[in-house]
C-alpha cells in the first residue's frame, strides 16, 4: 500500500504513467526497481493499477483512484489565506443578482483550481417579491422581477411608442399588488382575470404594458429552467492531447447544457451531505472522458439545496487541493444566502 500511495500521489503531479524506476528514484523505499515492480504486479492483479501501453508505468483505475481519494489521501481540510481572500471577496459584493454572484464565484473558482468550473442553479420557486419597468432608451425597457429568496430576473422588452414614465409606474404597482407574495402562476391568473372582466381600472396603455410584463416569463408560468454556469472549459482543453480526446471533452460540454443532465447532477449532489466525488464512470456523463467531478451542494437560508458548485477537471487533478477548495466555496454561498 506504500508503493501503491506513492505512485498515485506521483501519477496526480502530471498525469503520465510511473515506472518502478521513478519509484526507487524517489529515495523512499529499500527496494530494487524489481521488487518494486514485483508489487506493482500484484497491485495490477487486485484492480488497483493498470498499464495504458506495453512496457509503460503504472496508472491507478478508476477502483485504485477512489481507494486513494477515499482513504489514503492526505489534505489538509483548511485552504490557503489568498484563496479563501478571492473567494470571500466575490461572495461579499452588494447589489449583485444570485446568478451574477454564481458567475463570478465560478470563474474564481476555475482560475484558483487551473480547471473548469461548474455551477448548477435550477429555476427559483420563491415567492414573487417585487416588479419593475426600469427605461433603458426611447422604446427599450428592462422588465425586471426580483423573488424573496433574493433571485432577479431581467428581460429586455420592446416599448410601444411613445409611453410615459407613469404608465409603467401604474404598470408596475399594479403588478406588486398581486404579485408580492404569490407564485407567478396564481398572480397571472388572477391578474388576467380582472382585465377580462375590466375589474382592473387601468387604461388601454397601461394594461398592455401589465401584459406584456406577465408574458415574458414563459406566458406566466416562470423563470428560466434549471441553468448551468460553465468557466474555464479552455483549462480542461489544454490538458487533452489527442484529437479523439478533444471531441469527447467537448461532447461532455454539449450533454452538460442538456436541462435533464444538468438536473440529473444537481440530484445526485443530494444524496449524502458535503463535497462528492465522481470519477470517470462512476457518472455516465464522465464515463469516456477521462474527466472527474468534485461538486458540493449549496443551500438557502431554510437549509434546503438549490443547487451546486464544483470543479471539472482531467482524473489526475490535485483533489488534495481542490476538494476543500470546493467545499469551503459552497460554503461561502451558504453564508451569503443564509443572510
Amino acid at each position: 500500500m506504500e508503493i501503491f500511495h506513492e505512485l498515485v500521489s506521483a501519477y496526480l503531479e502530471d498525469g503520465l504513467p510511473v515506472g518502478s524506476s521513478r519509484l526507487a528514484r524517489s529515495g523512499k523505499f529499500d527496494f530494487s526497481p524489481a521488487s518494486i515492480r514485483s508489487k506493482m504486479s500484484d497491485l495490477e492483479d487486485a484492480g488497483l493499477l493498470f498499464a495504458p501501453h506495453t512496457s509503460a508505468g503504472r496508472v491507478p483505475t478508476e477502483t485504485g483512484l477512489r481507494l486513494f481519494v477515499d482513504g489514503l489521501m492526505e489534505f489538509n481540510r483548511d485552504i490557503p489565506a489568498e484563496q479563501r481572500q478571492s473567494i470571500d471577496s466575490e461572495c461579499a459584493a452588494r447589489g449583485i443578482s444570485l446568478n451574477q454572484l454564481l458567475d463570478k464565484t465560478s470563474k474564481t473558482l476555475s482560475g484558483l483550481s487551473n480547471c473548469a468550473s461548474l455551477v448548477l442553479s435550477p429555476s427559483s420557486e420563491a415567492e414573487l417579491q417585487h416588479f419593475e419597468f426600469v427605461p433603458i432608451g426611447v422604446d427599450r425597457a428592462l422588465a425586471v422581477l426580483v423573488r424573496s429568496d433574493g433571485q432577479v430576473e431581467n428581460r429586455l422588452i420592446d416599448l410601444p411608442a411613445g409611453v410615459p414614465a407613469l404608465a409603467m409606474t401604474r404598470a408596475a404597482n399594479y403588478m406588486n399588488a398581486k404579485l408580492k407574495n404569490n407564485s407567478m402562476i396564481y398572480a397571472a391568473s388572477l391578474i388576467r382575470s380582472e382585465i377580462a372582466h375590466h375589474k382592473a381600472e387601468l387604461d388601454e396603455l397601461t394594461t398592455a404594458l401589465v401584459e406584456q410584463g406577465l408574458g415574458i416569463w414563459s406566458d406566466g408560468i416562470g423563470g428560466d429552467d434549471a441553468a448551468l454556469i460553465l468557466r474555464g472549459q479552455a483549462n480542461l482543453l489544454d490538458d487533452i492531447q489527442a484529437a479523439e480526446g478533444l471531441a469527447e471533452i467537448r461532447g461532455l460540454f454539449d450533454a452538460l447544457d442538456a436541462r435533464e443532465n444538468a438536473l440529473r447532477l444537481l440530484d445526485a449532489t443530494r444524496d449524502g451531505d458535503g463535497v462528492k466525488i465522481f470519477i470517470g464512470a462512476e457518472n455516465n456523463l464522465f464515463a469516456s472522458t477521462g474527466c472527474s467531478l468534485v461538486i458540493a451542494p449549496y443551500r438557502n437560508n431554510d437549509r434546503s439545496i438549490i443547487g451546486a458548485i464544483g470543479v471539472l477537471g482531467p482524473r489526475h487533478m490535485n483533489y488534495a487541493r481542490i476538494i476543500p477548495m470546493v467545499d469551503y466555496t459552497s460554503k461561502a454561498i451558504d453564508r451569503v444566502l443564509g443572510r
